[in-house]
């Protein structure tokens, strides 16, 4: 896009990962930077970011950043579990080309607006994966999504290598404050900590529905004495 970085001050860079871990294949992003964030450590210069879904709310550390790169998952209209990169100028056309979730309007905006202020990365870089599945609420990366994490860390630190940019291989494990997400969230906790599809229900919590405390009537009357009236305490009288 611009010229090379000036080396002569410490090159801003932002590695972030974006999506909805909730939902499946949609976070691919987050599980992609907190992977780089537990195998390598970087400069001070270089800040890695889960950015969830906050959209708008990212722009301060975009307008910062010298050197952007994105993990996301992206419909490219490839073969489920594809990786792409996308750099530069056509980044912000690949994160509005269509719509997956929420964060990928909101992520456009941050792109645009940040252009307009002036306050733009000279450099881009877009990792996408094409999901396999997105729905699936409580589910977790399907498998060929999953198997591209590594090589998208690969492909991020062999582009940002050519800036002069370098992590180091971490040599013990990583600290509860290095962390960049809840550790309630974290994969290995996330996929053998949840509940298992046939004991979760997915359409309201059983453990509600079968409590005795609650009384349901399966065919409620709207229309009271006074008009329409909803009763929205569905407790037994006294408990």
């Amino acid at each position: 896009m611009s010229e090379q970085p000036d080396t002569t001050t410490p090159t801003r860079v932002l590695i972030l990962g974006i999506g909805n871990v909730l939902w499946a294949d949609e976070g691919f992003g987050v599980r992609t930077v907190e992977a780089l964030n537990a195998r390598y450590r970087f400069g001070d210069n270089v800040k890695l970011m889960d950015g969830g879904t906050q959209g708008i709310y990212l722009i301060q550390h975009v307008q910062e950043a010298d050197i952007l790169l994105v993990f996301d998952a992206i419909d490219y209209g490839l073969a489920p579990g594809t990786m792409k990169l996308i750099k530069d100028d056509q980044v912000p056309a690949f994160m509005g080309a269509k719509k997956m979730s929420l964060h990928q309007t909101g992520f456009q905006e941050v792109l645009s607006t940040s252009m307009l202020t002036g306050h733009y990365p000279q450099h881009l870089l877009l990792v996408g994966v094409q999901p396999v599945e997105l729905e699936d609420y409580g589910g977790s990366l399907r498998e060929p999504v999953k198997a591209q994490i590594g090589p998208a860390i690969d492909a991020a630190l062999s582009w940002l290598a050519e800036f002069g940019i370098h992590a180091e291989e971490r040599s013990e494990p990583l600290s509860p404050d290095e962390a960049i997400s809840a550790p309630q969230i974290a994969l290995d906790e996330y996929e053998t900590g949840r509940p298992d599809e046939t004991v979760a229900c997915r359409l309201g919590d059983d453990r509600v529905l079968a409590d005795e405390a609650f009384a349901f009537d399966p065919k409620p009357s709207l229309l009271g004495e006074d008009g329409l009236s909803v009763n929205v305490d569905n407790r037994k009288p006294g408990l």
